[in-house]
């Protein structure tokens, strides 16, 4: 039998969704169950990507995970306390609160949400308490055949939200998810589904923020899938300050009904290895999605985003503006593709990618791509990677700036415009913080 790309990790894998399968009694017959072993059939024969695969050119995540993990190393017991945990949320955010430690709910720190139009469920109650009632909305929008990460997800996928708003349910509060990982004893692994059902005419906002304590390594496999019904306004936002020593892949998967409006804010701001992998189909008429990401890097820091968005019918618009800061020897990667499909005329598709790189030893790989079969169409793509303005430097200086002081003014006007989009001013602010602390150094 021919060896598969990282067939280590499989090997580690099989052992495990073994335990996994006689953990699950009842559960084992259900629909959901037999979509998991489906896509750990098609993991175990297909393995995960290798170093020629034209996705992953270049970020090698199987090498990685390889090389820093061991998957059959327990999760440790989360050990750390109130205080500690609370360090991790967002001063000032008024929120509906839900805590997952160590990719586990943790019913004691979160919220209960009571609020009519929307119903917040942990994906382990749901599943247990009737897993039926997931078949609709559980691997309809995430392809496990297409990603052997998003494979691994839906293998495992038992702890994550169900997030399900109402028609016409406008949701003042945003529902924020804090993972927080503890890897001061040990690595951690952990596999998290989230399910975000947006129904007709509805608004509310979705906050991730993941965050590592601890000097060991860890790995975070994320997927999340949004159904986002006609003309219903959803924010998405996800902030990934792990540690140094954090491994993060993430796939994000929406569809968009006629008249809708998605936007993904996206700030990968630490981490040893980040994937985040956006995928938006525009399936209907008059969709809107926005697409905003900013990755400030330093160290060996390596980022990679890679974004699809999928205009399939007439008079839709989506506009994405990625900018990435780059210091010490990090790496930041960037494609992103806009399909532009036969029947949707009259679209309206803007992509730009803009980096400024610090040091001679940054390095950053950058793809913008637009494929198009229609013809009445406003299509632009573009990216741009060079140093700081050393004339606008100088200038600043011979005002009495400090040299240093006067390049995080300028970073800070790089990367204004990505937090002028934020909405939410607790958010805003934190962000805003954070920024000005890196850059200050």
């Amino acid at each position: 039998m021919e060896k598969i790309a990282g067939q280590t990790i499989v090997d580690s894998l099989t052992s495990q969704f073994e335990s996994f399968e006689k953990s699950l009694n009842g559960q084992g017959k259900s629909a959901v169950h037999a979509i998991r072993k489906s896509a750990f059939e098609t993991l175990s024969n297909h393995g995960f990507p290798g170093p020629k695969s034209e996705a992953y050119k270049f970020t090698n995540f199987t090498k990685a995970i390889e090389k820093n993990l061991d998957l059959d190393s327990s999760s440790p017991t989360f050990g750390l306390d109130a205080q500690l945990i609370s360090a991790s949320e967002i001063a000032g955010l008024n929120a509906h609160k839900i805590v997952f430690l160590n990719g586990i709910y943790s019913e004691e720190h979160s919220d209960e949400v009571e609020v009519q139009g929307i119903k917040v469920t942990s994906l382990a109650k749901a599943l247990k308490a009737d897993s039926k009632s997931l078949e609709g909305i559980f691997n309809t929008q995430a392809n496990f055949e297409k990603d052997a990460f998003v494979a691994m997800n839906t293998a495992f996928a038992q702890h994550g939200v169900v997030i399900e708003v109402e028609a016409n349910a406008v949701i003042e509060k945003p529902v924020v998810l804090y993972f927080i990982g503890d890897c001061t004893k040990s690595q951690l692994t952990y596999n998290i589904r989230n399910l975000v059902v947006a129904g007709k005419f509805s608004q509310f906002t979705v906050i991730e923020k993941f965050d590592t304590i601890g000097e060991h390594a860890s790995l975070t496999n994320a997927v999340n899938e949004f159904s986002v019904a006609e003309n219903a306004h959803v924010q998405y936002y996800k902030i990934e300050n792990d540690s140094g020593k954090a491994y993060h892949i993430s796939n994000t998967h929406a569809s968009q009904a006629a008249n809708s409006n998605f936007t993904a804010n996206t700030y990968a701001l630490n981490g040893a290895m980040v994937r985040n992998n956006l995928n938006i189909k525009l399936e209907s008429e008059g969709c809107e999605a926005y697409m905003n990401g900013l990755y400030l890097l330093d160290g060996k820091t390596h980022v990679d985003n890679h974004t699809i968005v999928d205009h399939m019918k007439p008079n839709c618009y989506s506009n994405e503006l990625y900018k990435g800061i780059m210091d010490g020897s990090s790496k930041g990667v960037f494609n992103g593709k806009i399909f532009v499909r036969q029947d949707a005329q009259q679209t309206n598709a803007f992509q730009s990618n803009k980096n400024i790189l610090l040091s001679d030893k940054a390095t950053v790989n950058t793809k913008p791509q637009l494929e198009i079969w229609a013809d009445d169409v406003k299509c632009s793509h573009g990216c741009t990677t060079g140093q700081l303005d050393q004339e606008a430097l100088f200038y600043l200086q011979s005002r009495g700036i400090q040299k240093d002081k006067a390049r995080a003014i300028l970073l800070t006007a790089f990367a204004s415009d990505l937090l002028e989009n934020v909405s939410n001013e607790a958010i805003k602010i934190y962000l805003g913080e954070i920024i000005a602390q890196r850059l200050e150094k």
